[in-house]
């Protein structure tokens, strides 16, 4: 049965598809938003700014001031109930509100005591985080602050969306250098066979000594030569530029994993490890909701898997002539899931459940999955029975 203290918003599969649509880094978001959290604090003259980012599972801090903070549990945040609802959420002691007063952020020494948390609306009831401000004292804000915040609030969705639109931008831009390159192959035929005639013709021409034809022949010989030179400058130039900000290779995709899902395996006492199947390294693909999908997994893992347990996650890229295929397996070696459990949780009608620590289930990171990678064109697999572990197997095709 489901467990009813869980905060859910009532649209969570169409929120976390809007957010997964951003298709966010959350590695590398800090340069875009420092001077938003600085000016937060500033007007409202609190300590602390955060703009969290939550998803399925993970508060995801993207920008901070005033406290050096990453990434929580879900379960743990004030603003899982902040995005709850299009207005804003106040708590002025937080040591007397019975949702937060055991947290260790109120209750350890210095702990927090005021908050204020602003819903970040990428449209109408679809709030994807919030931008909020705390204090270790007991605050109030005057609606000429909250008004001021919620600007900032406003701009900080513009950035989001601005830079989601610069990232497909970047993807057009990485398409035309493709279709550059398939031009160049093109055109590498037709040159190849201009220049064989007229070898061709050249040699035929010698013989009956026709100076004047053999001049001219020799200068298309030339100039087919230049071109195909040219040609394969452009191809060239293709394999030696570096990764694309669409792109990813996969010991980037490691690297990345690695950063955002590690502090999470060890609060759990589990042990994450990411390995790069043999060959193919260096050979570049798209990054398009790689972090969503593999993310979602991992955190999925850790949850059901018990203190001094192991999550490890192979990542592949098969190329041969007709396509690239690039594979994300997770393994854990945690509770399991029974067959009809698998389905519910792929249609997304699974019941929330409990992780081996405790943690809270949303019962949607699954089903995100799974829509994600149709949307790709996609496989995903599952094999799992309980008390054995379980094993997620994502295929993905790629561009060649």
């Amino acid at each position: 049965m489901a467990n009813k203290s869980i905060t859910i918003p009532h649209n969570e599969l169409e929120r976390i598809i809007s957010l997964s649509n951003l298709d966010l880094d959350f590695t590398n978001l800090e340069d875009n938003f420092k001077d938003l959290t600085l000016l937060a604090t500033k007007v409202t003259g609190t300590g602390i700014s955060l703009i969290n980012i939550i998803d399925s599972f993970t508060q995801w801090t993207i920008s901070s001031h005033g406290m050096d903070l990453q990434q929580m549990p879900r379960e743990e945040s004030v603003c899982q109930y902040t995005i709850m609802s299009d207005q804003p959420l106040e708590v002025h002691d937080l040591r007397l509100d019975e949702r937060f007063s055991s947290k260790f952020y109120v209750k350890d020494a210095g702990g927090l005591r005021y908050y204020y948390g602003m819903p970040l609306q990428l449209s109408r009831g679809l709030n994807v985080g919030a931008l909020c401000v705390l204090d270790t004292e007991v605050k109030s804000l005057s609606p000429e602050k909250i008004e001021l915040l919620e600007i900032i609030a406003q701009t900080v969705v513009k950035r989001l969306k601005s830079i989601h639109a610069l990232e497909l931008l970047s993807a057009k831009l990485h398409e035309s250098n493709i279709s550059k390159k398939k031009a160049a192959h093109d055109i590498r035929g037709p040159l190849a066979g201009i220049i064989g005639l007229s070898e061709l013709i050249s040699e035929q021409g010698a013989a009956g000594d026709v100076a004047e034809l053999m001049e001219y022949i020799s200068m298309i010989n030339k100039s087919g030569r230049s071109l195909l030179e040219l040609a394969d400058e452009i191809l060239t130039e293709g394999n030696q530029k570096p990764l694309a900000e669409n792109e990813f290779n996969l010991p980037l995709f490691k690297d990345k994993l690695i950063k955002l899902y590690q502090p999470q395996a060890r609060f759990k006492r589990v042990d994450l490890e990411v390995i790069l199947n043999a060959g193919n390294e260096t050979v570049p693909f798209s990054k398009n909701k790689l972090l969503q999908i593999a993310g979602n997994l991992i955190s999925n893992a850790i949850k059901f898997t018990p203190e001094g347990g192991s999550v490890s996650v192979n990542l592949g890229l098969s190329i041969n002539a007709e396509e690239k295929l690039l594979t994300i397996t997770v393994t854990d070696t945690g509770v399991g899931i029974d067959g009809t459990a698998v389905q519910q949780i792929l249609i997304g009608k699974a019941e929330t459940t409990s992780g081996t620590g405790g943690e809270k289930g949303y019962g949607f990171g699954l089903s995100l999955v799974s829509h994600l990678v149709e949307s790709l064109n996609g496989k995903i697999t599952v094999n799992s029975r309980p008390g054995e572990g379980t094993m997620f197997e994502v295929t993905l095709p790629q561009s060649l």
